[in-house]
């Protein structure tokens, strides 16, 4: 792994959030455009504006289950004095050749078939006998089950309009119009689109492949027996959620001890497969924060424009940062606080824009909104600090979950908000209108 010492910005700089995001988003460059599939492409945006070849529908069709007519055979008629046409076949959906219908008759056609040549209009099965003799028909039934339908005489108790139940070629689209335009994520409606007009592949950024990885001696994986002084690694599972939730590839990695060497090595392993990395825990001034010292201590191999800047942010939770590059091919790395809140709200205004520009979106960050504050007493925050409290948002209203310790993972799962309080603030009364992030 190439990666150079912390980039020098003055040990007691404290850097906002946002002089820290603007940094982060500063760097981070779309990636490279590719072509895939069209499943494979859901998620990616797309880098092309996209035009249709053919019209949606190419050709008129049914858009019922009935009969193709000439409307004028069918003017007038009525349950009493019903239209009597002569019955010349089926019209299904795919079928190649088609029938002519003449003066007098009709064609038994199914939803989507195309218009035969002759027919004006299409008849409901359900204003006709089905050709049964049977009185009004309530649905069409299979030509195998009853292969004298598609022949000899339909009573018609209905007339129709011209091109009633009809289809129009290019209706939807038409060809030569735009379908789809260049930044246009592609969901599943978006996917359908390409496919129904003929394309199977299509150029878009790819979906970052993030990499994360949680550090600490004590962490242990779910399921297994908790020692003394052991808890359970919670971080990683977090993070790489949070990660395939901004549209990422995630991968996740075990917790790493807290050794250098070992956490350098791992770090190198999976350079291979990451546009993103990012770690959690090992960034404060601990004797044990790994993170920091693997990171700061690699300088023999600096690659120009690599290395990893250790920062104090003036914000709570979440005050110790990293963020930098490594590797030959300066893969971005941010460093992470490890408490489980810190590490979460770090996650949430950092690493997930981020993500975002990696895939080539325009607007990275979650919503914002202004609420008013509900609580039973009044909100503290230290100053100089931007604090990010959880809480609960609901209709234009906004209540804090949990206490500001950035350990209460309990109270983060009942949050679908951080409410945030600005630096030069250091109460703020119930009823305030104040500013929310919105998670959801």
């Amino acid at each position: 792994m190439s990666s150079a010492a912390p980039r020098t910005t003055g040990q007691d700089h404290l850097w906002s959030v946002d002089e820290h995001l603007e940094d982060i988003l500063a760097t981070v460059r779309p990636l490279e455009p590719i072509e895939l599939q069209l499943l494979d492409a859901q998620g990616c945006v797309l880098v092309e504006d996209v035009t249709v070849p053919v019209s949606l529908p190419p050709f008129d069709n049914s858009s019922m289950d009935g009969y193709a007519v000439r409307v004028a055979d069918v003017a007038g008629a009525s349950e009493e004095f019903p239209a009597v046409l002569d019955v010349v076949g089926d019209v299904a959906a795919g079928q190649a050749e088609l029938l002519h219908v003449g003066p007098g008759q009709a064609a038994r056609i199914m939803t989507g078939a195309p218009m035969p040549p002759g027919a004006e209009t299409v008849v409901p099965v359900e204003w006709t006998d089905g050709g049964l003799g049977e009185g009004p028909a309530t649905g069409m039934r299979a030509r195998a089950l009853a292969p004298e339908g598609a022949e000899g005489h339909v009573h018609v108790y209905r007339p129709a309009e011209a091109r009633a139940h009809v289809r129009a070629k290019g209706s939807d689209v038409k060809a030569g119009d735009r379908a789809l335009e260049a930044g246009t994520v592609l969901g599943p409606p978006q996917i359908a689109l390409l496919a129904a007009i003929g394309r199977g592949t299509v150029r878009v950024r790819p979906r970052p492949r993030v990499v994360v990885m949680s550090t600490g001696s004590e962490l242990i994986q779910p399921d297994e027996q908790l020692g003394h002084g052991q808890i359970y690694d919670s971080n990683s599972f977090a993070l790489t959620a949070a990660a395939r939730d901004a549209g990422a590839i995630a991968y996740r990695v075990g917790a790493v001890a807290d050794d250098a060497e070992t956490l350098r090595n791992t770090i190198e392993d999976q350079l291979v497969r990451a546009d993103l990395m990012v770690t959690t825990g090992g960034v404060s001034v601990g004797a044990y924060d790994v993170v920091k010292e693997a990171l700061s201590s690699v300088g023999d191999e600096d690659e120009a424009g690599s290395g990893i800047d250790f920062r104090k942010l003036a914000m709570q939770p979440g005050k110790p940062q990293g963020f930098g590059s490594i590797g030959p091919d300066h893969t971005p790395l941010l460093a992470l606080p490890g408490n489980p809140v810190s590490s979460y709200v770090s996650f949430e205004l950092f690493v997930r824009p981020a993500i975002r520009a990696l895939m080539g979106l325009e607007d990275v960050h979650r919503p914002r909104v202004t609420a008013k504050l509900t609580a039973d007493k009044a909100l503290t925050s230290p100053k100089g600090r931007r604090q990010f409290l959880r809480g609960a948002y609901s209709d234009g209203t906004v209540t804090p979950v949990g206490g500001a310790g950035s350990h209460l993972v309990a109270a983060l799962a009942h949050a679908d908000a951080l409410i945030v309080v600005p630096e030069d603030v250091e109460s703020v009364e119930p009823g305030t209108e104040i500013e929310v992030v919105l998670l959801g």
